[in-house]
């Protein structure tokens, strides 16, 4: 049985840069690279010549990579696909993994992963045409001699044992046929233990082996007597529960059910993706409770100010009306207290809501960013902190800058956590700046936050993204705030840029991608 002597990849990508450096890898590689802008392009070429792979970006204009995926699978089920992803995006993984793709890779993607993702593409690709192709030579020839007979069921046993996905075959009366060492390996039974002792019952609890038959007689799932990507659960060996994405037929001689033939996929993997998505929401959260925190002592004095001054003008104003009539210069008075009343109302109103806002757990939503907009919550936010800080504000924010794609609330964490970080380098005073613009040859908005404070130091200078890395004492955080910045810039498809010197301030770049 041949298998591709020259492997072919599509790869698509938006960006240049990442294309031709990826191009130059594959190629050393020993591969044969064509490589596409967009999905649209992408998808032409696959259907022009088809690859045995195609590495596919999640983020792009137009087509998606998810789109492309499904596209690819209807075309031609046979293609292998590999999802770049970049960090954060577990949801997006989990997805391709369910739509069939081979493999996820994140960015910035390290030759190690694209060459352990390549040789998972090959292996299921080849074991997939090994099965297709053994699969029609039945259905094609008879065997001649005895000869080739036993050659012919020495492959058929070499194709299932070897094969990436756990096989499992059951009789007529549901005992064991078939189990090869992937299944072996997932359910932790040695074959001898399973075949012709066990039944295929004894791998469910009653009500998922019910379940499984009343799919199988369905349409739900890929038609009648087959199943399709269905999710179930497995029982292994002592008890232990294996959640797997499973594939069957039932067999027939001619017209009555003499077995059935399943292949199963552990979905341990995407389970493990999901709690790690989990945990990436929790700890993105933890930090906005932390800035929270720190917010909310000067925000209340802030509110204090205006709460007082309303307080003394609607005193002032039952007292009036207590011991005199209302004259015309009485009813003048009393418009120009009741505007400062609602100036102050409307004050304290908008900052208990961007911090309601802030606080507040939500999945992540993206959408048009302003981001003058975006900057000035943040200061109605940090202002009365700065100044009690004996810390200047100052900003400089371009006209016209057009709105990025991102989500609000994530973004406006980013510059939060960076003002607090200039809050820190500044603990006797100095001055805060915080500067927005546009470079239209480069497609970017660029948000630039600038201290006056004491710098990073350069041996701190290459481990600040870093989870927990921290220079600050134990009372200020536990150093997610910066890790935090570079996870959701990248979600964005954003960079992060520092500029600092000891004793000389600190200058954060955050650029965002413009439509």
């Amino acid at each position: 049985m041949k298998t591709p002597s020259g492997w072919k990849v599509v790869l698509i990508d938006d960006e240049e840069d990442i294309r031709d450096v990826l191009t130059v890898a594959l190629q050393d590689s020993g591969l044969e690279v064509v490589s596409a802008p967009d999905g649209e392009t992408g998808l032409r070429m696959c259907e022009t010549r088809p690859p045995q792979i195609v590495i596919t970006d999640i983020r792009m204009p137009g087509i998606d990579g998810l789109q492309v995926l499904r596209t690819l699978k209807k075309m031609n089920p046979d293609i292998e696909v590999i999802v770049a992803t970049s960090f954060g995006e577990m949801d997006v993984a989990i997805q391709a993994l369910q739509l069939d793709a081979s493999d996820f890779i994140t960015k910035p993607i390290s030759a190690e992963a694209l060459h352990l993702a390549l040789k998972r593409a090959k292996d299921r690709f080849t074991s997939k045409k090994q099965l297709k192709d053994y699969t029609a030579l039945l259905e094609q020839e008879k065997a001649e001699t005895s000869r080739e007979l036993l050659k012919t069921i020495a492959f058929q046993r070499n194709l299932i044992e070897s094969s990436i996905d756990g096989i499992l075959g059951c009789d007529e009366k549901k005992r064991i046929v078939i189990f090869n060492k992937s299944m072996q390996k997932l359910l932790g039974y040695d074959g001898h233990e399973v075949l012709q002792r066990m039944t295929f019952n004894d791998f469910f609890s009653a009500p998922d082996h019910s379940n499984f038959n009343v799919q199988l007689e369905n349409e739900r799932y890929g038609g009648k007597h087959k199943l399709l990507l269905y999710e179930t659960t497995l029982l292994g060996k002592h008890g232990r529960k294996v959640p797997v994405q499973v594939s069957a037929t039932a067999l027939f001689d001619p017209e009555e059910v003499n077995g059935l033939v399943c292949f199963f996929r552990d979905l341990r993997e995407i389970r493990k993706l999901e709690r790690e998505m989990e945990d990436q929401a929790r700890i993105l959260h933890q930090d906005k409770m932390m800035s929270l925190g720190r917010l909310v002592a000067s925000v209340v004095h802030e509110i204090n100010n205006p709460l007082s001054g309303i307080l003394n003008y609607i005193r002032l104003m039952l007292h009036i009306l207590g011991d005199e009539q209302l004259d015309q210069n009485r009813i003048e008075k009393f418009q120009h207290y009741l505007e400062l009343v609602e100036n102050e109302t409307d004050r304290c109103a908008q900052i208990v809501a961007s911090l309601l806002n802030f606080s507040r757990i939500s999945p992540s939503a993206f959408g048009e960013v302003r981001i003058q907009e975006l900057i000035e919550r943040c200061i109605l936010l940090s202002q009365h902190k700065l100044e009690l800080s004996n810390i200047r504000l100052t900003s400089s924010i371009q006209s016209g800058i057009p709105a990025v794609r991102g989500d609000f609330n994530q973004l406006q964490q980013c510059i939060i956590n960076l003002i607090f970080n200039a809050i820190d380098a500044m603990p006797e005073g100095g001055t805060l700046t915080l500067e927005a613009h546009h470079d239209i040859e480069a497609k970017i908005a660029v948000i630039a936050v600038k201290d006056s404070g004491q710098g990073i130091a350069p041996a701190d200078l290459p481990y600040i993204f870093e989870p927990f890395f921290t220079t600050k004492n134990q009372e200020y955080g536990v150093g997610l705030g910066l890790s935090t910045v570079y996870g959701i810039m990248e979600r964005h498809n954003g960079s992060v840029d520092v500029n600092s010197q000891a004793g000389e301030g600190t200058v954060f770049q955050l650029k965002l991608p413009l439509p």
